[in-house]
């Protein structure tokens, strides 16, 4: 199943602050995105429609296992690639801006070359 950039990076992010704070709210993501509320609920409203997370009666959200798959492997992507950017001498920030965006559109293959590479 094909799923946009935005979608990826909000389940990333909800499993980033599941593992920081132990819970996620849509505010909590607002804050870490710098997003508003409005854009955020919206999100959430199309995940929860398509199976990715879900959302209980007090607004605590819990990754789905496909919003789960998806997100590890996000992070994985994005901590692989910002680690060997940075041990090739770029910024850090730098490097954290760059994984980001190339976390999406890499292909298996060459990040599973990248990734031997850095073990």
């Amino acid at each position: 199943m094909k799923i946009h950039e935005s979608a990826e990076n909000y389940l990333e992010t909800i499993l980033m602050i599941k593992n920081k704070k132990g819970s996620v709210r849509s505010i909590d993501i607002a804050n870490e995105l710098e997003f508003s509320k409005p854009s955020v609920s919206v999100a959430m409203k199309n995940l929860r429609e398509n199976g990715f997370i879900e959302v209980d009666q007090n607004g605590y959200i819990t990754l789905l296992e496909s919003g789960k798959e998806i997100a590890d492997r996000m992070y994985e992507r994005h901590t692989t690639l910002s680690n060997w950017l940075i041990s090739l001498g770029v910024d850090e920030k730098i490097a954290v801006e760059d994984a980001c965006r190339i976390e999406h559109v890499i292909s298996t293959e060459s990040f599973e070359a990248i990734k031997k590479l850095t073990k």
